[in-house]
């Protein structure tokens, strides 16, 4: 039960710590991975950027296991997904499938998209018995974040939102604290190198190249927590 940044701060790089690193070239990323969050009565709500979602979509999948749910939403995904899923509508940009969700699914059904297609973006919403997930049905916007302009407040995070009563869900993004009551936490990238694999070092394709190599670097942890700062710096290799 955890998310990217929680199993960097614990130094497990697994695939999916990895697929949220091949885009990035070296250099510094600031905003990423924002959260805003809050706690009353043992219910957690927690806004967030896109980047949590996929491995927020497999959590609360394995939590339905073999049930069913209702499940809407987009599959945005540049594989086709013909035969693969019931979706309602498809459009295409530019080589780039959005698959629109409106049906009931299984967790398992879920789970097995999600390893058959890593790279796609499930922007699903959905309940279990103790979660729940809204997310935007649209690809994340990709680049930098525009500035806030001088006096306007920071526009906090909103393009999924989890409401849970899981206490170690919602801790797995305030690992800072237990039991707090109001937090928000952003990021910034330093990658400082980009490690090629021996296998990968005669590759022609610079695809292939981008998404077999690991990024090694640090991530810097901006949190305000129940009104006191932390700033935490996590090396990884992914």
């Amino acid at each position: 039960m955890s998310n990217f940044i929680k199993k960097i701060y614990e130094k497990n790089f697994d695939d999916d710590v990895h697929l949220q690193f091949q885009k990035f070239s070296r250099g510094e990323f600031k905003n990423r991975a924002e959260i805003s969050a809050k706690q009353a009565k043992g219910k957690y709500t927690i806004n967030m950027t896109a980047e949590f979602v996929n491995e927020l979509v497999k959590e609360l999948a394995r939590k339905l296991g073999d049930e069913k749910t209702k499940v809407t939403g987009s599959i945005i995904s540049t594989s086709d997904l013909t035969g693969k899923v019931n979706f309602k509508s498809k459009k295409q940009f530019q080589g780039v499938k959005n698959y629109g969700i409106d049906g009931e699914m299984s967790g398992e059904e879920i789970l097995r998209l999600l390893k058959e297609f890593p790279r796609a973006f499930f922007a699903l919403s959905f309940k279990t018995n103790d979660s729940e997930i809204k997310t935007k049905p649209k690809a994340p916007k990709s680049g930098k974040r525009g500035k806030e302009k001088e006096g306007e407040k920071k526009k906090k995070p909103d393009f999924c939102k989890l409401t849970t009563t899981d206490k170690k869900l919602a801790e797995s993004f305030v690992f800072e604290k237990s039991d707090f009551k109001n937090a928000e936490a952003t990021h910034t990238y330093m990658i400082e190198s980009i490690v090629i694999p021996s296998e990968l070092k005669e590759e022609k394709d610079f695809a292939k190249v981008r998404e077999g190599s690991r990024r090694k670097g640090k991530i810097i942890r901006q949190a305000m927590i129940d009104d006191k700062e932390i700033r935490t710096e996590l090396g990884f290799e992914a």
